[in-house]
């Protein structure tokens, strides 16, 4: 296969561990898209509009959203009349080819942190509660400071009861500081956070915050406040502002990325959970749909099993069986 040969080529021995952790991580929907698509290409030798409803069918199931899925059979459909493919088979290859532009749209996909050269680097966590913020956070600063980065933990969801006792475990897990003042006011404990970051040159400090979206307005003014507050005391902060999405929440985590989006300047998305669930085509729907990439994955429950987000091998985990298949 093109994509396949390809990636094999370009994939370094260091990365092959990453790569079997994508495959292991997206086997839930690799056996519920893949095996539909083997036995639509096993009853369907001939690609017709029948084919296509039920390729659209699978799509749906797999939870790429129904635009994104409109977009990938136009496109397919533009393509069967190009080359003149008449053989369901042939289709394959493209099917991978076409997810991967749907993905990518032309644009310059970033997947890495915005460091800020001058002073410590701030990340705020956004996302509604029991997405998996703060373990995401946890997770993200055992990565940083395996990466030999010096992180400060800030505990700003002082709503949320047992939020900030969390987010201590986590420090003490990772052996990092934290700023942390259970039923204080949020932006107070922030302030407290950046002033240490900024005295104390930490490289980088990340932001937990409440996990609300019922009251936009409410939500809105205090994402304002918070990064005001921020901004005065560092300059650019903050660097990044994460959403967290549960993978297994599926279209109603395309719904929370459009309403965080409407309140607040969201620069990539943490998609937890993504092993938990076999509708794994909300990646696909999430960036199709509001324009931000995702920029960490979960593929395990392990604290190693937080990711940077890589479209390539995505699409290697997602249809690797269909390799097999043709070897």
């Amino acid at each position: 296969m093109g994509f396949f040969t390809k990636f094999k080529n370009l994939i370094k021995k260091e990365e092959k561990e990453e790569v079997e952790l994508y495959e292991k991580g997206l086997e839930k929907t690799r056996n519920n898209v893949l095996s539909s698509i083997m036995n639509l290409n096993k009853n369907h030798k001939k690609v017709d509009d029948e084919y296509f409803d039920e390729l659209e069918e699978i799509f749906i199931m797999a939870d790429i959203g129904v635009n994104t899925v409109m977009k990938i059979i136009d496109r397919l459909k533009q393509r069967v009349k190009k080359e003149n493919i008449t053989d369901a088979k042939d289709l394959q290859d493209i099917i991978v080819d076409e997810m991967f532009v749907i993905y990518v749209n032309n644009d310059i996909i970033v997947n890495k942190i915005n460091y800020n050269e001058n002073g410590p680097t701030v990340i705020l966590f956004v996302g509604v509660n029991g997405a998996g913020k703060t373990t995401t956070i946890g997770k993200i600063a055992n990565k940083l400071q395996n990466e030999g980065k010096k992180v400060l933990l800030v505990a700003g969801d002082t709503f949320r009861a047992g939020a900030a006792q969390q987010l201590n475990e986590w420090a003490a897990r990772n052996d990092c500081d934290i700023v942390s003042k259970e039923g204080a006011d949020p932006v107070s404990v922030m302030y407290d956070g950046a002033i240490k970051a900024k005295e104390e040159d930490y490289d980088v400090l990340l932001i937990d915050t409440a996990g609300r979206l019922q009251n936009k307005v409410n939500l809105m003014k205090e994402l304002e406040k918070i990064n005001k507050v921020i901004g005065k005391l560092i300059e650019g902060a903050p660097h990044e502002t994460l959403l967290v999405i549960d993978a297994t929440t599926g279209q109603n985590g395309i719904s929370q990325a459009k309403s965080f989006k409407e309140i607040t300047n969201i620069t990539g998305i943490v998609l937890t959970k993504l092993d938990g669930t076999a509708k794994g085509g909300i990646v696909l729907a999430i960036k199709d749909s509001t324009g931000i990439p995702v920029k960490f994955v979960g593929l395990g429950e392990q604290k190693e099993d937080l990711r940077v987000f890589d479209i390539e091998k995505y699409i290697y985990g997602l249809f690797k069986d269909m390799e097999d298949e043709n070897e």
